[in-house]
């Protein structure tokens, strides 16, 4: 297959626009995202030589014959002309360690080899992907100067919790860069950026596993290319009770940017501020699928980390944090609050302790989920009857105390490191 996907290659030689999609068993989704894919480049890049690429991870459901299979025969349904190129499709195993960053690695190769000047990759299992999601992913890279296009989605205010407490103001607070959404799954690229991407030596690290949103945003934002966010509207996808099913999600997320803030600490330690970036589409309301919350649970689990894991906590912790922990361990259901300023020195606490090592970084991560958990308790507790307006508020006014503590975190960082 390594044969006939370099052969393809040379067949077709240089494109203007790439979309990937990386798939594993999605017979069952991918036709409808490869058909909003296509019907999508014909109608906004009509002039474009454009190439999809399924990077596949060894589907046995059908998915690689699925995407063979889709045409749209009758383009009168959505163009007012025809489009001038065919798009090629190019269906390929990915080679490396099994993971989305190994399937995203084919897709910049293809991207660097046939010259691409604007790439966008999509998830394979999107319900509610639209012919517009490829001209808000790609004319900014296409026609605006840009280079690297982050989704911004319409979600319920409980969805995306990890998002919400942790991946975005944290990453806003060190870099500098208001991208609402770092890890969504959806991206825009120039063909430049994926060239540099490919240069990267983290292909056979965890990054390919499971690491790969985080740090191509986070690359792109610290490395000054040009950034920006388009309004995708809806993704629909399982929702999910946020203090159920976390599995390795957490963890894995986690990991990746506190391993990201080592690689760049001497460019956030010198960020003041946070900026907005450019954001394109047209911003509408969308209905959304409710998330269920047991609240009961997650505050069960907090209380089940203060009487577990104190012995984790005081190595990773100062003093009077762990105090005010057992403090809110000791609160009614009723009672239960868990302030934002205790939590964002938590996040910062448990970032020195990550580089510091004074416990295993895999059990470190697992001793922080109770802690999340009471903090989503808290916070979903505060605003049950929350418009997604306030909500969103409450989330600018956490992003702002990471910012405005910013100056705790260097502090120590210094300090730790400097033992």
């Amino acid at each position: 297959m390594e044969k006939l996907f370099q052969l393809q290659m040379e067949e077709i030689k240089e494109a203007d626009i790439l979309i990937g999609i990386p798939s594993y068993n999605n017979v069952r989704t991918i036709g409808h995202v490869v058909r909003a894919a296509i019907a999508g480049l014909a109608k906004y890049f009509p002039g474009a030589r454009s190439v999809l690429v399924n990077s596949d991870g060894g589907s046995t459901d059908g998915t690689q014959e699925e995407v063979q299979r889709i045409q749209i025969e009758d383009f009168k349904t959505i163009l007012t002309s025809h489009p001038v190129h065919p798009v090629h499709k190019i269906i390929t195993p990915y080679h490396g360690i099994p993971g989305k960053g190994s399937a995203f690695r084919t897709i910049f190769e293809a991207a660097a080899k046939l010259k691409a000047k604007a790439c966008a990759v999509v998830d394979s299992d999107l319900r509610s992907i639209t012919p517009g999601w490829m001209e808000l992913l790609l004319r900014p890279i296409y026609e605006e100067g840009f280079e690297y296009v982050a989704p911004l989605y319409a979600r319920h205010k409980f969805d995306g919790t990890i998002t919400n407490s942790i991946v975005y103001p944290l990453t806003r607070a060190l870099y500098g860069k208001r991208v609402r959404q770092p890890i969504g799954g959806d991206f825009g690229f120039s063909g430049k950026l994926a060239e540099h991407y490919l240069t990267q030596k983290v292909w056979e690290t965890d990054v390919a596993r499971f690491g790969i949103d985080i740090w191509m945003t986070t690359l792109a934002i610290a490395e000054g290319y040009r950034v920006c966010q388009a309004y995708l509207g809806a993704k629909i996808h399982d929702a999910k009770d946020p203090g159920s099913d976390l599995g390795p999600m957490f963890t894995q997320v986690v990991s990746s940017v506190y391993s990201l803030m080592e690689n760049y600490q001497p460019l956030w330690k010198e960020v003041k501020e946070s900026q907005p970036v450019s954001t394109f589409g047209f911003h509408y309301e969308v209905g959304l699928e409710p998330v269920p919350v047991n609240l009961g649970r997650m505050i069960a689990n907090f209380r089940l980390g203060v009487r577990d894991l104190m012995e984790i906590w005081r190595k990773a912790l100062l003093p009077e944090t762990v105090l005010w922990l057992e403090s809110i361990g000791r609160l009614s259901d009723e009672a239960f609050s868990f302030p934002q300023d205790l939590w964002v020195r938590l996040i910062y606490d448990f970032a020195l302790a990550y580089q510091t090592g004074p416990v295993h970084r895999e059990h470190l991560l697992k001793s922080m989920i109770p802690l999340y958990l009471g903090r989503v308790a808290s916070f979903v507790k505060e605003n049950q009857d929350s418009s997604a307006n306030e909500v969103e508020q409450k989330i600018e006014s956490l992003c702002k105390s990471f910012e405005e503590m910013k100056p705790y975190l260097i502090e120590r960082w210094g300090e730790v490191l400097r033992r």
